[in-house]
């Protein structure tokens, strides 16, 4: 076949004045051998073909791509370095608030008087606890997606933080009238992982299962190690997830429904943050789900976060 040579890139200049750039492609045929009379081996030929093509939308489009790209990094940049520096500002305040409402409901230089100061100071320890969680949600988040949140890693017991968990959402499952039923296994081994971010991914997941279960329903937690890992689990009989929707719930920053979202407070930033944290230690996170039946969140963690007793000794 022809040996192609380029493309090359000449820019020209059209009778309007405007520039335009054209791609050049030159082709050479083979080199043939022509006959003559008599049997003799005649001349070689070559034929070189020259095409142009106009490629000046081509580049005007690469280019504006670009420059779009450029702007959205930059936007991306701005907009995480803003989270995580609002975090730390609002942290300072949030601190005091609940600290100060922490001594003054356990009356610690005096009684407060009304009752109802009482009740008041525990609601403002409430909201300031709620508010740092969700400060701290965005703090993290904006960490991933800058790449400056890496695990701090020691050797744990994964039933125990489950435990932890577990006690945590009680309260909130018992005023739902929700049923929570560990089947986690019992020969679960230590972890090799981040103890606050696989705090953080089981609390996520069981309140968020927690918070979308209806009255009467149940959430199960499971566990279990083998070969390939520890995989572990939470599933629930609640509201479920839209397929369509299933993108958006797992997209920092993006909730699956405004109004649920409201409906439901939260940051919508629960299941994005799983996802990521159970990234950052080699896992994987799959979420399945069956509108008005129930959603399984699963997280699997590779073999060689699993810590056999021996090791240890």
């Amino acid at each position: 076949g022809p040996n192609m040579v380029g493309p090359s890139e000449i820019e020209i200049r059209d009778s309007d004045g405007e520039s335009r750039i054209l791609e050049l492609i030159v082709s050479a045929s083979k080199l043939s051998m022509a006959r003559q009379e008599g049997g003799r081996q005649g001349l070689r030929k070559q034929v070189f073909i020259f095409t142009f093509r106009d490629i000046t939308q081509r580049k005007k489009s690469e280019e504006a791509q670009r420059k779009a790209r450029e702007m959205a990094e930059a936007a991306n940049r701005a907009k995480t370095e803003f989270l995580a520096n609002m975090s730390h500002e609002l942290r300072t305040p949030l601190n005091a608030i609940i600290g100060f409402s922490e001594i003054m409901k356990t009356e610690v230089f005096g009684p407060l008087g009304s009752p109802q100061y009482v009740d008041y100071t525990n609601d403002i320890h409430n909201s300031g606890s709620h508010l740092i969680e969700i400060i701290n949600d965005i703090l993290d988040m904006s960490k991933i997606e800058a790449g400056e949140l890496k695990p701090n890693e020691e050797v744990f017991e994964f039933t125990r933080v489950a435990e932890t968990c577990l006690r945590l959402v009680a309260d909130r499952a018992m005023k739902g009238n929700v049923k929570i039923v560990n089947q986690e296994q019992p020969d679960v081994p230590q972890l090799l992982a981040d103890e606050r971010m696989t705090k953080q991914i089981l609390l996520n997941l069981l309140s968020n299962a927690v918070k979308f279960t209806p009255e009467d329903g149940s959430v199960t937690l499971s566990a279990s190690a083998g070969a390939d890992g520890l995989e572990f689990s939470v599933s629930d009989t609640g509201i479920g997830i839209p397929a369509d929707k299933m993108v958006v719930v797992l997209a920092p920053f993006g909730q699956a429904d405004m109004t649920l979202e409201r409906e439901y407070e939260g940051t919508g930033l629960g299941l994005p943050l799983v996802k990521s944290m159970t990234e950052l230690h080699g896992g994987q996170f799959e979420l399945t789900s069956v509108v008005g039946e129930g959603t399984t969140a699963k997280v699997w963690l590779p073999a060689e976060r699993l810590v056999e007793e021996q090791k240890i000794a």
